[in-house]
């Protein structure tokens, strides 16, 4: 693999940076959802919609899950030559690429909202916690080998959020206490590195 010069991008991050906007989007959408009667009756749309919720976290937690574990395991460590993202400018990238999909989403979750009260906020709310409970588990996965995992910002395609896709190729791997998140991806708390 390439040494030298590399921004990197921490996995958990680009991960997790979706979980508020898409857990967010989807409470608002199934909230103006429970106000519309719909076709099926609030009572069937907001059973429907917990189903939903409950299937699509599982769906997004799972997904991938061998792929990030055989790149966690061959991980290389990172360059000293290389930049770390900030998870900042980590997080803002993802939204900027995905803002466009986000708001498409909310508008799909508002509009069914008339056939199926709440549904498909509750389907979005679900997203979002799935990859909350992904950037969680990734966060597993970094502490039991005390080292946090990087992917090249170029590798992470058009929308800066594929960190499992076709085009990576490898993780780099840091120290515990590198970068300005803690594992699984949150803002470190000041005066703690683990």
């Amino acid at each position: 693999m390439a040494r030298g010069g590399q921004g990197l991008a921490r996995v958990a991050v680009v991960v997790r940076a979706g979980a508020a906007p898409l857990g967010w989007l989807g409470i608002v959408a199934a909230g103006v959802g429970v106000l519309v009667p719909g076709i099926t009756g609030r009572r069937i749309g907001v059973l429907a919609g917990a189903a939903l919720f409950l299937i699509t976290a599982v769906v997004v937690l799972l997904t991938h899950r061998k792929r990030y574990v055989a790149l966690a395991r061959g991980a290389d460590r990172a360059s000293k030559h290389d930049v770390l993202q900030d998870r900042a400018v980590t997080v803002r990238n993802w939204r900027r690429g995905h803002r466009w999909w986000a708001l498409l989403a909310f508008a799909v979750a508002l509009g069914s909202a008339f056939t199926v009260p709440a549904a498909g906020g509750m389907l979005l709310a679900g997203a979002g916690a799935g990859l909350r409970l992904k950037a969680a588990w990734i966060g597993r996965l970094e502490r039991a080998a005390e080292s946090l995992l990087w992917v090249r910002v170029d590798w992470l395609g058009r929308g800066a959020g594929v960190p499992a896709g076709q085009r990576v190729k490898g993780y780099r791997a840091t120290g515990i206490a590198a970068g300005d998140a803690a594992p699984g991806g949150a803002r470190r708390r000041a005066g703690v590195l683990v």
